[in-house]
């Protein structure tokens, strides 16, 4: 499943969670019990709204006991270096340690941790201040804590394995906070949303809000959308607070299923459709033994699929090697990370790519007391097999080698055939 969200309207934390429950109302009762598990002073409901123009939800945080919810669309998650017996603030590391206290289940635990962890990285960059020291308003944290702990409820509920979102609206003008006026879009939003498609459709106000930018910088990230064929399952609609002129400020949520084709089904093709990253590379200052290992450190990296190696001339008819890495689309950032870190190189190229993959299966097979893996690939003319050659490095002799993969491949082809049967 993948998820695309338009952001038309614009981007925060309510307008997510609205639009996500609009798409997947079976998740509206998990996610309640969550907030309630990690913020016990919030009061939530999901309510039906309609501007006039369009159908949706909203998603309304209230204090309990308070006369009505906080309009937190647009309000700035304020920070302070605050001292010791201040009382209207909740530092990043009190929230950080509610989280873990809260008892959510472990994959809404890590999302909220990792959101909430980009929202405080970024506040801590623009005051100059360590993250352990950042501290939210009081209602701003309240707010925070709700629509972060709702999203990664729903990041985990619905098990999207991609997302995207479109071109952000950057908004104009200023945003009230305790440190006075600030630039819209708010500094800590403009340091989330570095390497985002933006546009200016011209009209004003805070458009995007650090949590909802720090909601997209983790699910999305920077990536590409998929171009592979998709089934639209289901959208949802949600809303901010704030009505614009003109434009209906919302966020709609398309919700993707990998198109089924005869190249799923092995009708023809025999094989599944897929998105490749596609990561190259030159490297001219590692040796040549270390870039091996480096190179077997990428392959066994579990988002990457193969790394490959290549001799080139580059500048004054110097020899490099040229690196291909094919990894997850959806990890495209953290294959990218790990290129950096086994090789010397300070650059690289990438681009989304369609493939084709053969369903494949491994097994062991023993032959002649030794025990070999093998390969299985469905392949449309029937099954093929091929065995692991260092599996048959013990025997000395390339007939005695060739022999006991050959068995090995037969072997695992029966095996195969007599579970397909059954």
């Amino acid at each position: 499943m993948q998820i695309h969200l338009d952001a038309m309207g614009g981007m925060a934390g309510d307008m997510f969670v609205a639009a996500l429950l609009d798409a997947f109302p079976e998740h509206e009762a998990g996610v309640l019990a969550s907030v309630r598990a990690a913020a016990a002073g919030a009061a939530c409901e999901l309510v039906a709204h309609n501007d006039g123009v369009l159908q949706g939800r909203r998603f309304v945080v209230a204090e309990r006991g308070a006369r009505g919810p906080h309009d937190h669309h647009h309000v700035h998650h304020h920070t302070h270096h605050h001292h010791h017996g201040a009382h209207d603030h909740r530092h990043w590391s009190e929230i950080r340690a509610g989280l873990l206290a809260a008892g959510l289940d472990p994959p809404v635990r890590d999302h909220a941790l990792a959101i909430f962890g980009h929202l405080a990285e970024a506040e801590a960059r623009v005051h100059g201040i360590p993250v352990a020291e950042v501290a939210f308003h009081e209602v701003g944290a309240l707010d925070s804590i709700a629509d972060i702990v709702a999203a990664a409820h729903l990041a985990a509920a619905t098990g999207a394995m991609g997302w995207s979102v479109s071109a952000l609206p950057l908004g104009a003008g200023r945003v009230r906070t305790q440190h006075g006026l600030l630039p819209v879009p708010a500094p800590a939003t403009a340091l989330l949303l570095e390497g985002f498609a933006t546009i200016d459709d011209g009209v004003p106000g805070e458009r995007v809000t650090p949590t909802g930018a720090a909601i997209l910088r983790h699910l999305c990230g920077t990536g590409a959308r998929a171009s592979a064929p998709r089934t639209l399952a289901r959208s949802g609609i949600g809303f901010g607070t704030r009505t614009l002129p003109g434009l209906s400020n919302c966020v709609r949520a398309l919700v993707f299923t990998e198109a089924r084709t005869e190249a799923e089904t092995g009708d023809r093709a025999g094989g599944r459709h897929r998105d490749l990253a596609v990561i190259e590379f030159e490297v001219d200052d590692q040796s040549a033994e270390d870039l091996a290992m480096g190179l077997d450190r990428l392959r066994a990296h579990p988002d990457v699929f193969d790394a490959v190696q290549m001799p080139v001339f580059g500048k004054k008819g110097r020899m490099m090697t040229h690196v291909r890495v094919l990894a997850r689309a959806e990890a495209l950032e953290a294959a990218a990370e790990a290129c950096f870190r086994e090789t010397t190189t300070i650059g690289l190229r990438h681009r989304i790519v369609s493939g084709i993959a053969l369903e494949r299966t491994s097994r062991t097979v023993a032959v002649g007391g030794h025990d070999l893996r093998v390969k299985t690939v469905a392949r449309p003319g029937g099954a093929t097999a091929k065995a692991e050659a260092d599996d048959a490095l013990a025997h000395e002799g390339h007939a005695a080698r060739e022999s006991l993969r050959r068995a090995a491949e037969q072997l695992a082809l029966a095996e195969r055939a007599d579970e397909e049967r059954a």
